[in-house]
């Protein structure tokens, strides 16, 4: 479809003059409609009308197949193609299908490496608007969009639907594959790269490959040292706004994330997620040679390594190997005499968390482990049977 009027700032085209005079507002601090809310301003009445909903809960728009309901019929629209699976716009570079002309435009400039859009504050470039005017509010720390359950205060309204999944429990977008549940779509298309391998950003340091680019641009600043995300509290630098946000709870004390079983608070939501593992038993986690389950990937990947001889981890001045990075730097401690884990009842200092753990037992009393004979311990190796050439050792 012919698109005669041309803007002269991004050569966008559109079908009538009326179009091209609204889209010209964009590249102009001039947003003549406000919200009486919350003063957020807008290009158009339309657009402003459509943000109130953001305040009042309105959405008169609902999907037929799921009942969601949406602000406005364009938001449907492009919705009920995650239930079609039509993807209409086509990268021409990549083949990558999108469900949005607009998401189609924003991708082409991973290949292009255009940003168009700057920050006048720090001069960080950015490949849409909308996260342009997100990131200004990381400088005004304006975050006028508020959860109604816990009043959590977010700089966009997605991040705040997303956050409200936490509290519903909502997961509505499921991976074809394996019938896992994401309360995104950005976070189902990346889950589904696990099981296609596809990862379509590398970085050109190292040629490391990402799935996501945000993954990537995390990545590139291990090799620029770039930190640029900053804790008004303690002045510590973080790679990504998400490591400063969980950081900052260290200071506040904020725990947003409940467990509805125990009611036990945590900081982030994988932890939350994590601990919910100890009620319902789950180990979704299986090594491929013995089928033994794990909770955490983590424990997996350590596991791993009991089944060869591998030590990849080196200590720099003995060169003993260890299969674990935690146990090279618990290890490391006895050259550099650290003693990072103080006692907080008494002076003393440990090079590890579990030998303070068992440390305090002394100063509390308590003694978690418990033998068949029902004598309680501090420690689980005594609490355990011995073999007799053991115990004829101790006598």
């Amino acid at each position: 479809m012919e698109k005669p009027w041309k803007c002269e700032d991004c050569g966008k085209g559109f079908k009538a003059p009326y179009g091209l005079e609204r889209h010209q507002l964009s590249h102009t601090v001039e947003r003549p409609f406000t919200c009486s809310v919350c003063g957020m301003g807008f290009t158009a009445p339309c657009e402003l009308a459509r943000h109130q909903r953001s305040h009042t809960g309105e959405r008169p728009f609902t999907c037929s197949q799921c009942e969601k309901g949406f602000t406005d019929v364009g938001n449907l629209r492009r919705h009920e193609r995650v239930h079609t699976g039509e993807r209409p716009f086509t990268c021409s570079d990549c083949g990558k299908g999108f469900t949005q002309l607009s998401s189609l435009q924003s991708h082409q400039r991973v290949h292009t490496g255009e940003r168009p859009f700057t920050c006048s504050d720090c001069g960080k470039g950015f490949t849409q608007l909308s996260n342009l005017q997100s990131h200004q509010r990381v400088h005004t720390g304006e975050r006028p969009f508020t959860c109604s359950q816990c009043e959590k205060r977010f700089t966009d309204i997605g991040s705040l639907r997303k956050h409200e999944r936490v509290h519903t429990g909502e997961r509505p977008f499921t991976c074809s594959q394996c019938e896992k549940g994401f309360s995104d779509i950005g976070n189902l298309r990346k889950h589904e790269r696990v099981h296609t391998g596809e990862r379509p950003f590398t970085c050109s340091q190292c040629e490391k490959g990402f799935t996501d680019i945000g993954n990537l641009r995390r990545h590139e600043r291990v090799h620029t040292g770039e930190r640029p995300f900053t804790c008004s509290q303690c002045e510590q630098g973080f790679t990504d706004i998400g490591n400063l946000q969980r950081h900052q709870r260290v200071h506040t004390g904020e725990r947003p994330f409940i467990c509805t079983v125990c009611d036990k608070r945590f900081t982030q939501l994988h932890h939350l997620q994590r601990h919910q593992r100890l009620h319902t038993g789950e180990k979704p986690f299986i090594c491929t040679v013995c089928d033994k389950g794990f909770a955490q990937l983590s424990n997996l990947l350590k596991h791993n390594v009991t089944h060869t001889k591998s030590r990849p981890f080196k200590c720099s001045d003995c060169r003993r190997g260890f299969k674990s990075s935690q146990l090279l730097m618990s290890h490391q401690r006895v050259h550099s005499e650290e003693r990072p884990f103080s006692c907080s009842h008494c002076t003393k200092r440990f090079r590890s968390s579990s030998n303070l753990t068992k440390h305090e037992r002394g100063h509390t009393g308590e003694s978690p482990f418990t033998s068949p004979t029902g004598k309680s311990f501090t420690r689980s190796s005594l609490a355990e049977p011995q073999c007799h050439s053991q115990q004829r050792e101790t006598l």
